[in-house]
């Protein structure tokens, strides 16, 4: 039977304390390993669906979530009215800006309080329904 003193229980418990720690790290992969990828790091490439689908607003085009919301939605409406008037099946995000969608506001306000100047279940309702316009048009 060993004999264990306290010195000799500290160095073991130093010795793991230390090591562990090396050992998860050796086998953490990381791109330049050429290992495999963390699990949060690995993307699913988008379908073209997702690729063509109108992205949040950036944080700074308005103070408030339900702005951006809104601005997002416009500009879900301004794509989706070019593509039905073009009869074309194409990705055209690419072709609009924010910056389009804060000059087309006025065509959508309903109110002149700065803070709700639309309704955005209105303008979800528009922009879905546009949406579901050019996707029969794209299915036939």
């Amino acid at each position: 039977m060993m004999v264990y003193t306290p010195n000799a229980l500290r160095s073991v418990f130093a010795m793991l304390a230390f090591a562990l720690p090396l050992s998860a790290s050796a086998e953490t992969p990381d791109s330049t390993s050429g290992g495999p990828k963390p699990f949060g790091s690995m993307a699913i490439a988008p379908d073209a669906e997702e690729a063509c689908r109108v992205p949040r607003a950036p944080a700074d085009l308005a103070e408030t979530a339900y702005l951006r919301n809104g601005y997002r939605a416009i500009l879900r409406i301004l794509i989706a009215e070019r593509q039905i008037e073009t009869e074309t099946c194409d990705c055209l995000l690419g072709e609009f800006t924010w910056d389009m969608a804060l000059a087309e506001l006025s065509r959508f306000q309903t109110s002149d309080n700065p803070r709700l100047p639309f309704k955005v279940l209105d303008l979800y309702a528009m922009a879905d329904a546009l949406e579901a316009e050019h996707a029969e048009g794209c299915s036939e």
